[in-house]
């Protein structure tokens, strides 16, 4: 039989309420810390879950370097997973896929599903405040999202509103230029966690600017569905094929992050159709197939106004920690306490 094992990090709640739900079951998981994982690696058949590192840099410009450490240790993984037989939850492959919005967004669009588009797609990546002007007066599309395309948690995500007849821009963002004791800019983006609204032109288009040069996709921003005047979005968890938690994130802003102050709901008390709810739970798992090796993710999705056709935001290979569910019933982590122990009792 195989040992469990989580690699993650000591004293977080994600290792806490896995181990929670392990511990009801009676399931042995063995801890392995990112901060000495290679020296620890244990010996023989092991069924790995791969939590993500803890960073406390708030520097969006370390951003790119901190991923792609994070991709060579996946790499690393992957190939002691061929040489040691290793199974995952979700294969280091697959997490580093997913952590490239870009590389994701493309396959998801390739294989038909819906997906919140990208403006830049015809014309390269875009770099320059006044490059985005034109693509998007060339497209006459007035209001988009820009989004680091390695990152999570809205770091460096901004929503931008222009008005080309009258000048009128509003760009909402976390992302703030850093200030030494004196109170002045050094130039730095940094992550600050709290949503800001600029609506000064000028303030918005070099802002905006030092938002692209960090690597960025650019997507159209739908008119989302609204419920009692917040508009909202949907994180769904599916495991195994099994859409097990769906929540709602309301917003009176255009970014829906929950840390952000914003407001959860459960699907069900949406009162959407089953018609609906279905189409959704399709997409989910149309989307699930397109990356072979994830049996666990988070997946953002929207709803468009009026219609309430669904569409695909991005997708988490990690995207399994919501707090209206641990503080809860605990059932994310329960679901794949299930699958571990159905994986090493039955998969060899």
């Amino acid at each position: 039989m195989r040992q469990v094992v989580l690699l993650g990090k000591p004293e977080t709640k994600r290792t806490h309420f896995l181990g929670r739900a392990a511990r009801e079951t009676g399931l042995h998981v063995l801890f392995l810390d990112w901060d000495r994982w290679q020296e620890d690696f244990p010996e023989g058949r092991i069924f790995m879950k791969i939590d993500p590192p803890v960073w406390d840099s708030c520097s969006l410009e370390k951003l790119g370097s901190l991923i792609g450490d994070y991709q060579q240790q996946l790499e690393e993984l992957s190939r002691l997973g061929r040489l040691r037989d290793v199974r995952f939850l979700n294969t280091p492959g697959t997490i580093a896929t997913l952590l490239d919005k870009r590389e994701s967004k493309r396959r998801l669009a390739e294989a038909g599903l819906a997906v919140s588009e990208e403006l830049e797609a015809a014309w390269g990546e875009v770099r320059k405040a006044e490059q985005l002007l034109d693509i998007m007066q060339q497209r006459r599309i007035y209001q988009v999202f820009i989004k680091p395309v390695f990152g999570s948690g809205a770091a460096g995500v901004a929503a931008f509103r222009w008005q080309p007849r009258t000048g009128q821009m509003v760009l909402y963002t976390c992302a703030w230029e850093e200030t030494d004791r004196e109170d002045k800019k050094v130039g730095r983006l940094i992550n600050t966690k709290k949503l800001r609204r600029f609506t000064d032109a000028k303030q918005v288009l070099s802002l905006m600017e030092k938002i692209l040069q960090l690597g960025c996709i650019v997507e159209r921003w739908y008119a989302k569905a609204e419920y009692q005047g917040y508009s909202y979005d949907l994180r769904a968890v599916v495991q195994d094929g099994k859409m097990d938690f769906c929540l709602a994130r309301l917003s009176k802003g255009p970014i829906t992050n929950l840390h952000l102050n914003n407001h959860p709901l459960k699907l069900g008390a949406l009162g959407l159709s089953k018609r609906v709810v279905d189409n959704i739970e399709e997409l989910c798992g149309r989307g699930m197939g397109c990356f072979p090796g994830l049996r666990s993710a988070g997946i953002d999705v929207l709803l468009e106004r009026g219609s309430l056709k669904p569409r695909i935001i991005e997708m988490n290979a990690q995207g399994d920690l919501l707090y209206q569910d641990i503080y809860g019933e605990n059932v994310i982590y329960q679901r794949q306490v299930e699958i571990m122990k159905k994986d090493i009792s039955y998969g060899g």
